[in-house]
């Protein structure tokens, strides 16, 4: 697992809409109005709070999409933790640029930085247990490859990113299909050497059922701690199992516990509060 962040070219047309959205038809008037032409500004990004840094690679697109030339010096690594009044990054550029870009950028990196932070938490509440914290689905439209991204550097893991990346049969699919042994079989006979498949479950019954049919991966959804870990003696490693719903910092640990071998949460990405970064002036 890697902090590697996505290519610039996913990131930078993602960084020029917003900042497209921020500087309206009009761009920033009240920096045109009150900055010369030409000035210069050195300013420092800097945590109020600790956490775990996520997103730089953001910011320096939207400064560079502002003033090409300007400097962009990162100073704390991705996926490091930070105490607050951190120096994150120093930038050297065009007094109008650095103002113009700005709010995006902070908006960016205090986001993922949150991910990231939040995902942190979980990853330390189960230390010790050989269960992994993975995301879902669950992002911000058209920023999921970054939120994503940001789980990885908390020490989180991803599930998939798309409805592409892999078979995960859920409830309704199982209504559509007649039965869990109908949507595993249909969906394996329609499915490439490399696809894995997953399947949902509400009930010890319906994994007993699932196993049947040998899926890669059972999600035990809104399973009680006694029900994980019966389930867990039930598998006896013939599938991953992964818990989700209602998952919390209060109860993940004893999730952890039962021994299933991933935990699925939808707060990572939806949830998490972002982190306090401002830019200050040097």
């Amino acid at each position: 697992m890697g902090f590697d962040p996505p290519p610039d070219s996913l990131i930078e047309p993602l960084v020029r809409a917003a900042l497209a959205e921020d500087l309206g038809l009009a761009g920033d008037i009240t920096s045109n109005a009150c900055v010369p032409p030409g000035a210069r500004m050195a300013a420092t990004f800097r945590v109020r709070e600790a956490g775990v840094v996520c997103g730089l690679g953001c910011a320096r697109l939207a400064l560079a999409a502002m003033d090409p030339s300007g400097r962009f010096d990162v100073v704390a690594a991705e996926g490091a933790r930070v105490a607050p009044a951190a120096a994150l990054a120093h930038v050297a550029a065009e007094a109008r640029a650095v103002l113009g870009a700005e709010r995006v950028a902070l908006n960016i990196v205090s986001r993922l930085s949150g991910i990231a932070t939040l995902t942190e938490h979980y990853v330390q509440a189960v230390s010790g247990t050989a269960a992994r914290i993975v995301d879902t689905r669950k992002t911000t439209p058209l920023l999921r490859a970054l939120e994503k991204y940001a789980v990885r550097c908390g020490g989180g893991h991803n599930h998939r990113f798309s409805l592409g990346d892999a078979i995960l049969i859920k409830d309704n699919h199982v209504a559509a299909c007649g039965g869990i042994g109908p949507a595993i079989d249909r969906a394996r006979a329609g499915a490439g050497h490399l696809i894995k498949l997953e399947i949902e479950v509400d009930t010890l019954e319906q994994l007993d059922e699932a196993l049947a049919h040998h899926p890669d991966v059972i999600m035990l959804d809104n399973f009680s701690l006694d029900d994980l870990g019966r389930a867990v003696t039930i598998a006896k490693g013939r599938a991953l199992l992964e818990a989700s719903g209602g998952v919390s910092l209060a109860t993940v640990r004893a999730i952890a516990q039962t021994g299933v071998d991933l935990i699925s949460i939808g707060a990572l990405t939806h949830s998490a509060p972002v982190l306090d970064i401002g830019l200050d002036v040097d």
